[in-house]
């Protein structure tokens, strides 16, 4: 346990991460307007294309979903890990600064104090699950060529959780730890279900991904309400205006999730 949690949490390049536009991977704003771009314009292009030369059947892709799945159900669940280890060494080695402020673990979580820069280990696994959003988008593709399927909400949601991500380094925003919690436990469920169908095994006939999702909005709607309110009790919280717009994202997200869920399961006839 103590040697996993030394590649989780103490690593030299874990505890010393700092995010830097000029250092780090994808950090401008450039590269994150140019990949979203690219990756709905690519998106678009191939579903007119298959539309375009009427292909019936979906291309074979063979055994690539399911590694896929695999290898996003594993990273998930290490992201997972290691934000968790990592709020956890936080709270111990700044314990002795929260009771000079009456700050509770919970409190920290939600409400970033002002003034906190994107370094250390939080930020670190919260730059790899800003960089495991490129490998997710991957699987857009997979359902384009398989089913020649291609909705504005898939676009649109993929789109969001990049931006998000990318605002929760840039401006060291506020939830971003129980957010990444909340995405990366439901992706590790949802990718290991994806993953046991991909290779043959008999899944369940609802949508498995819908509902972990509902679980996870309503989760999403409890901490941003405590985030509101420890903002005005506390004297404010740290990247409240990337905050403020990742939260106009998510109501947008939400409208559509909620309608696309009840077009999926309020309309099914009754067996």
């Amino acid at each position: 346990m103590k040697r996993v949690k030394y590649w989780l949490i103490e690593h030299p390049s874990i505890v010393s991460f700092r995010w830097s536009p000029t250092q780090s991977y994808g950090g401008t704003w450039w590269f994150l307007i140019s990949a979203t771009s690219f990756y709905v314009a690519a998106a678009v292009t191939l579903h007119l294309l298959l539309k375009l030369f009427r292909l019936r059947r979906g291309v074979p892709l063979g055994p690539l979903p399911a590694v896929h799945s695999l290898a996003m159900c594993v990273i998930s669940a290490a992201i997972f890990a290691g934000m968790l280890f990592s709020a956890e060494a936080e709270a111990r080695d700044t314990r002795w600064l929260w009771r000079r402020t009456r700050t509770t673990s919970l409190e920290w979580m939600l409400c970033f104090p002002l003034g906190t820069r994107p370094s250390g280990r939080v930020f670190f696994w919260s730059y790899v699950f800003y960089l495991s959003r490129f490998l997710h988008l991957v699987r857009t593709f997979f359902v384009v060529l398989r089913h020649r399927r291609l909705s504005f909400f898939r676009l649109f949601s993929n789109s969001v959780l990049l931006v998000m991500s990318f605002l929760w380094l840039e401006f060291s925003q506020s939830l971003q730890v129980p957010a990444i919690l909340f995405y990366t436990s439901v992706y590790s469920v949802v990718y290991a279900y994806r993953f046991w169908t991909e290779i043959g095994l008999p899944g369940k006939s609802f949508s498995f991904a819908a509902n972990f999702q509902m679980l996870l909005l309503g989760c999403n709607l409890v901490c941003h309400l405590g985030v509101l309110s420890l903002h005005y009790l506390r004297g404010g919280c740290n990247g409240i205006g990337a905050w403020l717009f990742n939260s106009l994202l998510n109501a947008a997200f939400l409208v559509h999730f909620l309608k696309s869920y009840a077009n999926t399961h309020c309309t099914r006839k009754p067996t």
